[in-house]
């Protein structure tokens, strides 16, 4: 799915990579014991060694080494039994160090890849280059006071994974892809949540352009700190047609670091973009070299969960389920636990059925995830069981949902009390027939002479005669009989 810009000397595309900055699920920093709770008070979560104090020294935490290999299992990727934390020197206020804890030349893991479900059904992989450990830096908050800079540094020391994609990506949509899966990927494992609203996942998006054919990169602009899927999609497109226009205009395109502003759909510069060098890389002196053992990766490994590219194929080979089902169900883990739940001893393709259109529906209205769902699993299990043994019709279920998600009553209690019991019996919906059909000769007349489509415009009117109630199958039935003898 290549992104082409029809410019007036010819078609370019873009190529895009992403650096996905993921905080990694940890109750403790990378290097110090500081919690790493969302929406503490300023500077409430901060340790000697963040706040870098001299002769503070930095303890690797063993969790974050595991949640960084559980990670690049999960990204098929290669894990590096040997890996180096390394300075990273750059100076900001937020930055106490002076220099950054990162891993350069040696991460944790190695080459990996991602398969992208897009749009029309396909799907394509996206080479992972690399994905390696470093800690957060803190926040500078300049919205607080109108001529101060004031400094939060609950986040400096926080353990995140970068995880770099090769730069195999082709269009905005296919970024947006990318993103998606990979956050689904993370939460799957259960190594961060994902939530890009909060900061905990964070995009820098590397965009250059290309005439169609051509094989060199181009230079390249790095943009930094995208915080949505949608905004980073929009970022592709405008800094594309940006660096097209000025090709095409003869003028050249700088390696920098822009921002994205979301209010005007531009990007713009904010600083000259830096090359490893400007850094000054070398081994940190107080951290020794990482070093894993295949029995340990083993045991990680071991302990994955099944993740959403096998419970997608599962999911079509066991409940029958199309591919596009199947994907949007198991896009969040908690969705396909939902299904699984619903589906379990019911026929599924109902079950998926009641998930993408009437809960998906409700969620959307209300603003609200799966697990916060006003009707359980269990819950819509029973309702679709009430339709199953002929209690309701799938019409009155539909109803009957609606209340269930107003009022937090389950589907049984809602239909007895408002004797919404589907009608079986053949008397009571041959009167309503009789009548109907007595009513009206000109449309009995339109039967007989071939006119098939009659029959939905009768059932129409019965079901309404019988508030709902009646059992489409028997009407139909016992009104095919009824406009056949008359």
């Amino acid at each position: 799915m290549t992104y082409v810009i029809h410019g007036e000397t010819g078609d370019w595309e873009v190529v895009i990579g992403l650096e996905v900055h993921a905080q990694v699920i940890s109750e403790a920093k990378l290097f110090s014991g500081a919690a790493t709770a969302f929406g503490a008070a300023p500077n409430s979560q901060v340790s000697l060694v963040d706040a870098a104090m001299p002769g503070m020294l930095p303890v690797l935490n063993g969790v974050c080494v595991e949640q960084a290999v559980r990670t690049g299992l999960g990204l098929n990727a290669d894990i590096n039994m040997t890996s180096v934390f390394e300075r990273k020197n750059y100076f900001y206020a937020d930055l106490p160090a002076g220099y950054q804890i990162s891993q350069y030349q040696h991460p944790i893991v190695g080459e990996g890849t991602i398969v992208l479900d897009l749009a029309d059904g396909s799907t394509r992989e996206v080479g992972i280059e690399r994905l390696h450990l470093e800690q957060d830096a803190g926040k500078s908050l300049h919205d607080q006071d109108p001529r101060r800079t004031f400094v939060d540094l609950n986040r400096a020391g926080v353990a995140l994974m970068e995880i770099v994609s090769k730069p195999d990506i082709r269009s905005p949509e296919e970024a947006g892809a990318y993103l998606r899966k990979l956050r689904s990927i993370l939460r799957y494992l259960g190594t961060c949540d994902g939530n890009m609203e909060q900061g905990s996942l964070r995009c820098d998006v590397n965009v250059s352009v290309r005439p169609r054919g051509e094989n060199e990169l181009r230079t390249r602009t790095e943009i930094k700190n995208v915080n949505s899927v949608r905004f980073v999609m929009q970022a592709i497109e405008w800094e594309a047609e940006r660096q097209v226009s000025a090709y095409e205009a003869g003028e050249s395109v700088v390696q920098e670091t822009r921002l994205y502003d979301p209010a005007t759909g531009e990007t713009r510069p904010m600083r000259a973009k830096e090359f490893a060098h400007d850094y000054r890389y070398f081994p940190d002196p107080d951290l020794l070299p990482l070093r894993l053992t295949p029995e340990e990766v083993d045991r990680i490994r071991a302990d994955l969960p099944e993740l959403p590219d096998h419970k997608r194929d599962r999911f079509m080979t066991q409940y029958g389920l199309s591919a596009a089902d199947a994907g949007v169900l198991v896009a969040e883990r908690e969705m396909a636990a939902y299904f699984e739940t619903v589906a379990t001893g019911r026929d599924a393709k109902t079950a998926a059925n009641w998930l993408t259109t009437n809960l998906f529906a409700l969620l959307n209205k209300k603003g609200l995830g799966i697990t916060q769902s006003p009707v359980s699993a269990d819950a819509l299990g029973k309702l679709i069981d009430l339709i199953a043994d002929g209690t309701i019709s799938g019409r009155i279920a539909k109803d009957v949902f609606e209340i269930m998600a107003e009022s937090g009553s389950d589907a049984e209690t809602i239909v007895t009390e408002r004797n919404l019991k589907q009608i079986s019996d053949s008397g009571a919906i041959e009167a309503a027939i009789a009548a109907i059909v007595a009513d009206n000769p000109q449309q009995v007349d339109q039967f007989k002479a071939g006119n098939e489509k009659v029959i939905g415009w009768f059932v129409g009117r019965i079901m309404k005669a019988t508030q709902g109630k009646a059992n489409p199958q028997k009407v139909n039935e016992l009104l095919r009989q009824r406009l056949s003898d008359a």
